[in-house]
């Protein structure tokens, strides 16, 4: 894959997932607002745990991901891009196209 593609590919999905993770922190802050200005009863007071967890989930992940963006434009400079990290085998620019943090073949995920 084209480095300079592969770079627009990394900072394109880098920034969608940095906006998701504002919307994201945003939601949580609603979230803990609303549950500090309900009145709940006692069977209700699961709910507010429930969606921080859930929450936390989301932002956990986001992160990761953010995090194998790193690693992606690591390789990128590295000139290690696009090549499995378990096989060293070439990893298709079709995946990379689908996801440009892939560090393993499709068949290496399982």
């Amino acid at each position: 894959m084209d480095p300079t593609h592969a770079h627009e590919l990394i900072e394109g999905e880098r920034a969608r997932i940095k906006e998701l993770l504002t919307y994201s922190a945003a939601a949580r802050a609603a979230d803990l607002e609303a549950a500090a200005d309900a009145r709940t009863s006692v069977f209700d007071s699961a709910n507010p745990l429930a969606q921080e967890l859930l929450d936390d989930a989301v932002a956990e992940q986001l992160s990761a991901r953010l995090a194998a963006l790193d690693r992606a434009s690591e390789r990128l400079q590295a000139g290690t891009y696009g090549v499995s990290l378990r096989s060293g085998r070439p990893i298709p620019d079709e995946r990379l196209e689908a996801d440009p943090a892939a560090e393993l073949l499709v068949d290496e995920v399982w």
